[in-house]
């Protein structure tokens, strides 16, 4: 059967066409999941694991840029961290299995999530409006998968790193749950991930009507303090790590505004050329 013009449909068929968007959706996830879980060994050993050991990218660059400072006294070049993985609960480690296996078929089928979903979206707009959003789904993904490499490579080994070498008491040995490190690469590669999809929230928002190049500007300054805040909240407790993590999140804002920007001038634009004809 043809499916209906969009001036035809009523409000059950646009529940129907959105239904079958989800289960698309869905669909992708569950097959990019499914590869996840198949390759068990290189999800876990050289993803989630890697972070936790001392040969990992980003501490090897952080021994370095230390050395050349003369910190000679430092945790990113020690030989290994002082903490064990171990797994306490019978089914923990087939718990762990699934439920990384489908945060990570989210993240690799992200693109094909974001196509359904505007799929779902676009026979809304107009001709223009479609055409003015053109390489949305590229840019989007790009953004996206950057944050979460962000996440991965930045805030997971900060992280990491601090928690692992924090100790009140010299008594006190650190056996981390196997769930515990999984929960802080997967909420700073997924944090990350959705932050840096900032400009394009700003670019639709100024499309409707709700931001302006103005309001950005005008509450710039609470918008440091909310970034330092999120910073916090994805950072562990130390200055270094929160300006690190602060920096791209205030460089996405600034370029946030210029976006907003550039589509004010555009309506503003189309608005002037309406009125001359």
């Amino acid at each position: 059967m043809a499916k209906k013009n969009i001036d035809e449909m009523s409000f059950l068929d646009h529940l129907e066409d959105l239904r079958w968007h989800l289960i698309r959706a869905t669909l992708g996830i569950v097959i990019a999941a499914t590869l996840a879980f198949i390759c068990k060994k290189f999800i876990f050993d050289v993803i989630i694991f890697g972070p936790t050991r001392m040969d990992f990218l980003t501490y090897n660059g952080l021994c370095q840029v230390s050395k050349f400072f003369g910190m000679t006294d430092n945790t990113f070049c020690a030989d290994k961290f002082p903490f064990i993985i171990q797994n306490r609960t019978v089914a923990g480690q087939f718990s762990a299995h699934i439920w990384t296996s489908i945060y990570a078929g989210f993240i690799v089928a992200f693109p094909y999530v974001l196509y359904q979903l505007w799929s779902f979206i676009s026979p809304g707009l107009k001709d223009n409006e479609r055409k003015s959003s053109r390489g949305f789904l590229v840019v989007a993904s790009l953004l996206f998968f950057t944050g979460v490499l962000f996440g991965y490579y930045i805030v997971t080994p900060l992280s990491i790193n601090f928690l692992a070498n924090y100790q009140i008491s010299e008594q006190i040995s650190n056996e981390f749950d196997v769930s515990s490190v999984i929960a802080i690469v997967r909420s700073s590669a997924l944090a990350s991930g959705f932050v840096f999809e900032l400009p394009i929230i700003i670019y639709f928002l100024t499309k409707i009507g709700l931001v302006t190049p103005q309001f950005l500007k005008k509450y710039r300054k609470y918008a440091l303090v909310i970034v330092l805040i999120l910073s916090a909240i994805i950072t562990p407790p130390d200055i270094a790590s929160q300006v690190i993590v602060a920096i791209p999140i205030l460089i996405l804002y600034q370029v946030s505004i210029y976006i907003s920007a550039v589509v004010v001038k555009n309506q503003n634009r189309k608005q002037s050329k309406v009125k001359t004809k």
